[in-house]
């Protein structure tokens, strides 16, 4: 049986550079992509009266939100910081801890018990009837640098999606897209006749990229389109970079004994990447994100009735496609 990663880790060299989201994105209603200038200020009683109420509403849309005022954000980084926290006394790293083993100490992965004990994707198992392992593996993570990186990631993806698609909009995401990375990791490994134990949250991070891409290219939104461009740019640099690091543990095994240990690099110690993971959530969020796209700018109820629409069909799909599945397997 494989031990596999699904790690975002070229994320924390890339986002990093993105400006504060709180100052430019705004939650998806008419009024919040308006200028103060285009507010109807019709009922004051006097110019005055409506010049002030003006200036009210730009310093209103001006101010920078406070960090708190993303709560599905953190709630998703709490859920896997206290599975680990609840995981961690069964890690390697403790007694590594105890002997100041140093670097080696971030790398040290959980046994594979461990690891199906708290929920991860074992495919024997989820073909057996246990299918609500592709939903709680992305809670799991299999060492301190896995969860490290992967939440870095979620948090700075958080930060930009949680105003766009509102704080139920971004768990559903979540989920949706790392249960969809899972399925597909679940196909692949099927199509390979090859056991696998697969777990992280990266699918769910590729997710939350994907659907940031194509929300990030409605011109309505507040910042100007050169900005909004830009850091659509920004996130397609982090879904591609990540694909590609993805690919590199997979592939150096191959290469001759020598050429690796003239780059003193060893093998054993490198995380088998599971792009299938990465691939599904991807293309999941770019999926959900195309029929959003258009009712961003409708009103609020309205934006919220395509979501309920949009991930409920996608739920039934991936039922579907696990139903399937099961019955090819």
């Amino acid at each position: 049986m494989q031990t596999i990663w699904t790690n975002a880790s070229g994320c924390a060299s890339r986002l990093p550079e993105l400006p504060q989201p709180g100052l430019a994105l705004t939650d998806p209603s008419p009024t919040s992509y308006a200028h103060p200038a285009d507010e109807d200020f019709s009922h004051a009683e006097t110019p005055s009266a409506a010049l002030e109420e003006a200036r009210a509403a730009a310093k209103t849309q001006d101010k920078p939100p406070s960090l708190w005022a993303y709560p599905a954000t953190y709630l998703l980084v709490a859920i896997n910081l206290v599975v680990f926290g609840v995981m961690f006394p069964y890690s390697p790293a403790m007694d590594m801890i105890r002997h100041h083993a140093g670097w080696g100490i971030l790398t040290a992965q959980f046994d594979g018990n461990t690891l199906i004990r708290f929920g991860a994707s074992d495919s024997g198992k989820v073909l057996s009837g246990e299918w609500w392992r592709l939903i709680t593996s992305i809670f799991v993570h299999v060492t301190i640098l896995h969860i490290a990186v992967n939440m870095w990631c979620l948090w700075n993806l958080g930060l930009f999606g949680e105003p766009l698609l509102g704080r139920q909009g971004l768990v559903a995401v979540y989920v949706l897209t790392g249960w969809a990375g899972m399925m597909l990791s679940l196909a692949w490994s099927v199509f390979t006749r090859q056991d696998a134990l697969v777990a992280g949250a990266s699918g769910a991070v590729f997710g939350v990229a994907g659907i940031l891409i194509v929300l990030l290219s409605n011109r309505k939104l507040s910042l100007p389109w050169k900005e909004l461009r830009s850091l659509r740019r920004s996130v397609i640099w982090f879904a591609a970079l990540n694909l590609a690091i993805g690919i590199v543990p997979n592939l150096l095994p191959e290469s001759s004994g020598q050429q690796l240990a003239r780059l003193h690099i060893d093998t054993s110690m490198l995380p088998r990447v599971d792009n299938s993971a990465h691939l599904g959530g991807f293309v999941c969020g770019l999926a959900l994100g195309f029929p959003l796209f258009p009712r961003m700018t409708s009103g609020k109820s309205s934006y919220r009735a395509r979501q309920r629409v949009v991930f409920a069909l996608a739920a039934l799909l991936l039922c579907l496609f696990g139903y399937a599945l099961a019955k090819f397997a």
